[in-house]
């Protein structure tokens, strides 16, 4: 039975771009924005003794003041933006910037290099779209201003003025710096956003084998623990039925005795909600946990092979290890996807021995694509693995699997290998049956394995799971 999709992944697949950016953080950074203009104006014109339009500078960062007053004053503090909003708030102050720099000089003000900021705020916020409208806008602007703007004058009158050359060169500059900063922001923005969302879908994934496996762990001591006296009444009911033949009266009551007996047997393979944790499944031999592993997916069609053995005639008994979560619904992924891309079968192969316990699950499918394996374990790996009919209708496979598996595992202590079980150059005729995809998981014993002594006791009494 393959795993049934969690609905909750919708909340990591879909794309949250949008409303990222509060109000309150655009409002900051322009009243950061107008206390540094306001500084420099004032510097320029009174100090420097620059000939400056005081009266346009002030009313520019009037603007700006008017505009954060108006926000603040209808939208609450915790307002987030959409994409178009967030936009049109960017462009405000792009060109509330390109006004002042056409008041100071155009592109002989050494602040033009400002005009970087709100694309580069764009790319890390807002769409491709909303980014590349900003972005044309800014090479637009920066353009104008190179050939229209308010010289700059000392109070002699003399021009400050950049030779051409050194102007085509600032201009070249900040074009080149608004393209590159805002292509290195979104993909690094992307990689990151890429990154949290797959780590979120692992700590969901995570929770909700925890749950399965407390909830296996609850059923199994209840069974356990009420199998003895259900069992006792049971008996003693269908002796006293025999029994009670003349007094049909008792008889009709150890009837009902017996069959709240069953009805508790029921209620025990279906129960889940509270009980205590079953110290004996916190720890299994190796085998059994990887096979509990593969459970789900070993009738789906594909026939699944275990072999477990140790590497030398030294260690023949398995060992025992701890049954966490992340170990099994790891395992579970990468055995899914064996047995999604398998022709046929699926070999899962144990060993341990020399200090390390290893797992190799090997199908015989197509493999992994060469120009892939030094990225799988990465999240959101668009392209298929394969270029016929994909064998998951429905699917769209994004690497999600394989990188929490991958993610679950390493945090176990493991490191996971991916790679192909053939030579790529032979022919479909000369490959071995083991000519697919391999996995390959290796712990250090003292990571995985449980080293038992007998004078340690017994487990001791099952204790209460804890809320």
């Amino acid at each position: 039975m393959a795993n049934l999709p969690d609905p909750s992944l919708n909340l990591v697949l879909q794309d949250t771009r949008s409303d990222w950016v509060r109000l309150r953080t655009l409002l900051v950074l322009r009243w950061l924005a107008i206390l540094g203009q306001t500084v420099t104006v004032v510097i320029a014109g009174l100090y420097l003794g620059l000939r400056v339009e005081l009266g346009l500078c002030f009313l520019a960062i009037g603007a700006a003041v008017v505009s954060n007053l108006i926000a603040m004053v209808i939208f609450p503090e915790n307002q987030r933006l959409s994409d178009r909003d967030a936009m049109l708030t960017l462009l405000f102050d792009l060109s509330q910037l390109s006004f002042l720099l056409f008041l100071t000089g155009g592109l002989n003000n050494p602040f033009a290099l400002l005009i970087l900021a709100p694309v580069t705020i764009s790319a890390t916020a807002l769409t491709v779209r909303s980014t590349a409208i900003l972005a044309g806008i800014a090479v637009v602007m920066i353009s104008l201003l190179a050939f229209f703007h308010i010289p700059l004058a000392t109070s002699d009158g003399v021009i400050l003025a950049l030779p051409d050359l050194f102007v085509l060169g600032f201009w070249i500059s900040i074009v080149i710096g608004i393209l590159f900063l805002s292509a290195y922001a979104r993909r690094v923005t992307l990689e990151t956003h890429s990154m949290s969302q797959a780590l979120l879908a692992t700590q969901m994934a995570l929770a909700r084998e925890q749950k399965l496996t407390d909830l296996g762990g609850v059923v199994a001591a209840a069974a356990h623990e009420l199998g003895t006296p259900l069992a006792t009444i049971k008996l003693v009911s269908t002796e006293l039925v025999e029994e009670l033949e003349d007094r049909p009266d008792l008889k009709e009551d150890a009837l009902l005795i017996r069959q709240q007996a069953d009805r508790c047997r029921d209620i025990l393979r279906s129960m889940g909600q509270a009980g205590k944790d079953d110290l004996h499944l916190r720890s299994a031999p190796f085998g059994a946990v990887v096979r509990e592993a593969a459970e789900p997916h070993a009738g789906r069609g594909v026939e699944v092979y275990f072999d477990f053995r140790p590497v030398s005639d030294g260690d023949d008994a398995q060992p025992i290890v701890r049954r966490k979560p992340e170990i099994i619904h790891g395992l579970r992924n990468l055995v899914q996807n064996a047995v999604d891309f398998a022709d046929g079968h699926v070999w899962v192969d144990g060993q341990w021995g020399g200090g390390t316990i290893r797992l190799r699950i090997t199908d015989d499918g197509p493999g992994y694509p060469p120009d892939l394996l030094g990225r799988l374990g990465d999240p959101f790996l668009r392209r298929r693995t394969r270029a016929e009919a994909d064998p998951r209708p429905g699917y769209e496979g994004m690497g999600l699997g394989l990188f929490i598996a991958k993610t679950l595992l390493e945090r176990a202590g493991a490191k996971v290998e991916f790679m192909n079980a053939s030579d790529p150059f032979l022919a479909v005729e000369d490959m071995m049956p083991r000519s697919g995809a391999l996995v390959t998981v290796t712990w250090p014993s003292e990571v995985l394995a449980l080293a038992w002594d007998e004078s340690m006791g017994p487990l001791g009494e099952n204790q209460q799971i804890k809320a």
